[in-house]
């Protein structure tokens, strides 16, 4: 289904433009004052709102917030005829995706920009469709993904969770694996009962025997009481062995005898147990490749390799970055009790172009920063990346396979951001001066400084 967009402009000839621009690409709605944007906003569900700044009886700005109130992540763009400095800073403030400028001189970066709030818009709508769909399947955890390897990892993990049967993890560090064991839990039938985790590589073997097996008082010095371990706590539910390749050989041997039936004894006891618990395992390293070097138990592993399921990393994921980045955006804003965003165009190109080579947790932890350290408003680049965005840019594409992997649009974004920080260095900060040199008038050179992140409010 084609994305509905509503476009508010006085100006016939704008209306025009945009009906025959967006033909074949969206379901086009107009509205020639804020009383008919009123009514057609009030009887359909758009993706995007195109808002011109200055109508007959509403200011743009007002109306895009009283949209924004009765939708929150209602995704806006300004557009205006007259161009001034202190407007796009308000637009910017009141979380306008974009700001742009009329007439329009590139009808291509315009349809850029479009494109990239519908992804925005995309992003939310799929957060909230999964936050609402796994809120019915037993508390199921939040894993984001829409994007063909995640589908696939999503479908393993639905289908294999209501198996009685061992699971193995596999992946790098950082694509979700203790996620995906909570999410083999909860659409379980053992969802209702305990869900037990433990760090193998974090903790000395003797601890960690202590730790599952559990022991009898006076069995060690300072037991000076028995407890239980967790196989016997996660006795009917599901216990998770993270960084099993880290466990001892000693452990190895002694998991796989408890796998065999499910017995053990304490530690300083002679009492045979039993428990019956679903085992989740992950690791962090190819697990074959570990038992090949011998490192790992070739029967230890085909007893916990059952089920396999590899998390992709984020790089093999690329269409899940944006709904990941929101999401975060929204859940870190709430935690922090700050109203920040929506991620700016320039911002949401910066995240894709990364290789986040840490993967989703990089990715978390950059927009937890980002919104711990902002007062509130958009997201853009120097709020990401403070110190430089590590990623390559259309500078760095040299090679013929470089240049072929870079889309023209990228290419087109990453010149012009590199121009206008240039352009600034060289008049020395002084956007008059910049203007001069660029030929560009100042107002306008001013909103495309802050769309690309070459300048900042102060």
């Amino acid at each position: 289904m084609l994305p509905k967009i509503l476009v508010v402009d006085d100006d016939r000839h704008t209306r025009i433009l945009f009906e025959h621009l967006l033909a074949k690409t969206a379901q086009v709605s107009l509205a020639a004052d804020g009383a008919e944007a009123r009514r057609l906003f009030a009887a359909e569900d758009f993706n995007l709102v195109l808002m011109d700044q200055r109508l007959p009886s509403d200011n743009g700005i007002d109306l895009l917030r009283e949209f924004r109130a009765r939708r929150p992540h209602l995704v806006g763009i300004l557009m205006t005829g007259f161009a001034d400095v202190r407007d796009a800073v308000a637009a910017v403030r009141e979380g306008v995706f974009d700001y742009q400028t009329k007439p329009f001189e590139d009808l291509e970066a315009l349809e850029a920009v479009i494109g990239k709030a519908l992804e925005l818009d995309r992003a939310y709508r799929e957060i909230h469709g999964l936050r609402a769909r796994l809120s019915g399947e037993s508390g199921a955890a939040d894993m984001i993904g829409q994007s063909p390897a995640m589908e696939r990892v999503l479908g393993q993990i639905r289908q294999v969770a209501g198996l009685d049967t061992t699971v193995l993890l596999e992946g790098e560090s950082g694509t979700g694996k203790e996620l995906a064991a909570r999410m083999v839990h909860a659409l379980s039938p053992r969802a209702t009962k305990p869900f037990l985790e433990v760090n193998c590589g974090g903790l000395a073997e003797s601890l960690l025997e202590s730790l599952l097996f559990g022991h009898e008082k006076g069995a060690f010095t300072g037991a000076g009481q028995a407890n239980a371990g967790y196989f016997e706590k996660a006795d009917g539910g599901n216990l998770f062995l993270d960084e099993i390749a880290d466990m001892s050989a000693k452990l190895q041997s002694s998991l796989l005898r408890v796998l065999q039936d499910h017995s053990f004894t304490r530690i300083g006891s002679t009492q045979a147990r039993r428990a019956d618990f679903r085992l989740i395992c992950a690791t962090n390293r190819p697990l074959l490749a570990e038992v090949k070097a011998g490192r790992f138990r070739e029967d230890l592993y085909y007893r916990i390799a059952v089920v396999s399921v590899t998390m992709p990393p984020l790089r093999e994921r690329a269409g899940d970055i944006v709904p990941l980045a929101t999401h975060f955006l929204d859940f870190y804003s709430a935690k922090f009790g700050k109203s920040c965003g929506p991620l700016t165009p320039v911002a949401l190109q910066a995240l894709e172009s990364c290789r986040w080579e840490g993967n989703v947790r990089q990715l978390q932890h950059c927009i937890e920063r980002a919104v711990a350290l902002h007062t509130g408003g958009p997201i853009d680049t120097l709020h990401l990346f403070p110190d430089g965005k590590p990623v390559a840019s259309a500078q760095d594409a040299t090679t013929p396979a470089m240049i072929a992997a870079l889309s023209y649009q990228d290419a087109r974004v990453d010149f012009e951001r590199d121009y206008f920080q240039r352009l600034l260095d060289a008049a020395a900060g002084n956007i008059s001066e910049a203007a001069r040199l660029s030929g560009i008038p100042r107002q306008n050179l001013y909103v495309r400084m802050k769309r690309w992140g070459a300048v900042t409010d102060k």
